[in-house]
């Protein structure tokens, strides 16, 4: 559920030259030889705006673009996206695609409007990025999710991403073997319904916070692997399972506030 049918009244379909993004996104030469490394092509593909999709703008949220990014392998750096992120001042969603699969990401892009008036909305606060797994590009879209105005709509865009962002990590998490995966990417499984009394920022704030205690178990478990030292590691030892009952309390959380 998280491949969305765009209205074709929405169709933009404009290819954005690398350079553009260049200009206007903060890149440096390392990142801009990620751009030429691992991305074939960025389309403006879809433009949600009250005009294309008959919903009121909010302050907030005035449109949302969906961009498609052309890979030429398997992986993207996030950096890339950011990049992207910062030159187009709307909330972005995307579709990566790579052969024949595609996969969704996107990060929740909040305006940061200035003292000087309300309706600059010039700064954004992007956070961290949330993706599906891959799927066969022609997989079954559904319909856009029933939205009041273009904040309900971005909000429901996203839900699905955020709602299910732990589901891959807390299975990683749970196997000795299991490798951290990327900070901040989350395999999303299932979509589920929104949760109507927790709020889109409080999900997005307790996945980043279990990802991060993931994070941290991980440098705990690196450190316990170097010490030879008997008393250091028992002390390290204590430490890890404080780190693993803290991950245990916020998952259970998550868990909790699916049911509200």
């Amino acid at each position: 559920m998280t491949l969305f049918a765009w209205p074709k009244t929405a169709a933009f379909d404009r290819v954005v030259p690398k350079r553009k993004v260049y200009e206007h996104g903060a890149v440096g030469s390392a990142l801009k030889e990620r751009f030429v490394q691992q991305v074939e092509k960025i389309t403006w593909a879809y433009k949600l705006a009250p005009e294309t999709v008959n919903l009121p703008a909010t302050k907030t949220v005035t449109e949302i673009q969906v961009f498609r990014v052309t890979l030429k392998g398997a992986e993207l750096d996030r950096g890339v996206l950011k990049a992207i992120d910062r030159a187009i001042p709307f909330p972005l969603i995307f579709e990566l695609i790579q052969g024949t699969r595609i996969k969704v990401a996107a990060a929740y892009k909040q305006s940061l409007r200035s003292q000087k008036g309300e309706g600059d909305s010039s700064r954004w606060r992007i956070g961290n990025y949330f993706e599906t797994d891959w799927q066969p590009e022609h997989t079954t879209r559904q319909p856009l999710p029933v939205a009041l105005d273009m904040v309900s709509l971005y909000e429901q865009l996203l839900s699905p991403l955020v709602q299910n962002g732990i589901t891959h990590v807390k299975a990683q998490s749970s196997a000795p073997e299991a490798r951290e995966p990327p900070a901040a990417v989350y395999a999303v499984t299932a979509a589920s319904k929104q949760a109507d009394r927790v709020t889109l920022e409080q999900r997005i704030e307790l996945a980043e916070a279990i990802a991060a205690q993931q994070k941290e178990i991980q440098r705990i478990k690196a450190r316990l692997s170097r010490e030879k030292q008997f008393n250091k590691r028992v002390a390290i030892n204590a430490e890890l399972r404080e780190a693993k009952h803290e991950l245990e309390r916020l998952t259970q959380q998550k868990g909790a506030s699916n049911g509200y």
